[in-house]
């Protein structure tokens, strides 16, 4: 059984950890106001990009772009396909970067020519454990999500896509649902996914849309923007998750610290009872003896 000194030294070590799992749980909790916000600014600009660019389609006429249809009829094995994957810059934060790691792995299992665009320093230091090779590592914070990046990494997966290097793009990251829970999201963004843009039947207008100078010109010029606006609300989508999901992981390992703190207390007074009952005994049993040396 440990010694009282061993069970204090515990203890201390314990309440040092604890100080540590709160302020991370203040810096999280005060990030996650600030992703919020900005999640809440994000979102009208991101459904109302996704409801532009769904009408849009609806009234263009058959079109053979390359972001519509496959660009070719290559076999399964053949097929090149580019994964964006959004992870953190730091650990700490539950099972969030494993849940992303987890379906990047099991998504790539699927096809033999993977192309990753990484986008987080966990991120990157997993894939290189992992011996996976990487295609493109975006070296920024993630942060700090801004549209700026987002169009960085549009103008990386577009410009191989549209130099048959890739033939297809997905993007895998973290999507809040609420304050308790999240998903990982995995979304095709090209070649477009017209049943998913078209599902909204609502949204159709009955007005005649004129193109000019051409429908392919609109096009060509709205993908990238339709792009980089999807990846932006990703990045910010995966950064409140992060927040929520490390916020919530400091609050059980400070709920966890405080039990074993109690357990430790128990077995420390149960020890130290322990100890003083048998100093009693012995300054007890001291007397006695001396007692009984007197009357001889």
């Amino acid at each position: 059984m440990a010694s009282t000194k061993e069970i204090q030294k515990r203890m201390r070590s314990i309440k040092d950890t604890m100080k540590i799992t709160n302020a991370m749980y203040m810096i999280s909790s005060s990030k996650l106001r600030g992703a919020k916000k900005q999640l809440e600014d994000t979102e009208p600009y991101f459904y109302l990009l996704q409801a532009s660019f769904s009408r849009f389609l609806r009234h263009i006429p058959g079109s053979d772009s390359i972001y519509i249809h496959p660009k070719n009829d290559k076999k399964e094995e053949e097929i090149q396909r580019g994964y964006i994957i959004v992870t953190a810059d730091k650990g700490m934060a539950g099972a969030y970067n494993h849940n992303v790691f987890k379906m990047a792995h099991a998504i790539m299992k699927q096809s033999p020519n993977n192309h990753l665009f990484v986008v987080g320093e966990l991120g990157r230091h997993h894939f290189a454990k992992e011996a996976v090779d990487v295609d493109t590592q975006f070296h920024y914070t993630v942060q700090n999500p801004t549209l700026s990046r987002a169009r960085t990494i549009s103008e990386r997966v577009l410009s191989l896509y549209e130099d048959d290097k890739l033939d297809e793009i997905y993007i895998i990251y973290t999507r809040m649902i609420n304050a308790m829970s999240m998903d990982v999201e995995f979304e095709r963004l090209l070649p477009l996914h017209m049943e998913s843009l078209l599902k909204n039947k609502h949204e159709v207008y009955a007005d005649d849309w004129t193109a000019y100078p051409s429908w392919e010109h609109l096009l060509n010029h709205m993908v990238p923007n339709y792009m980089a606006g999807v990846i932006y609300g990703a990045l910010v989508e995966s950064y409140a998750s992060e927040q929520t999901a490390r916020m919530t992981a400091m609050e059980s390992a400070t709920k966890s610290a405080k039990d074993m703190l109690q357990l430790l207390m128990v077995d420390y007074n149960r020890l130290r009872q322990a100890v003083i009952t048998q100093e009693l005994t012995e300054v007890v049993s001291g007397a006695k003896a001396q007692k009984r040396k007197k009357k001889r």
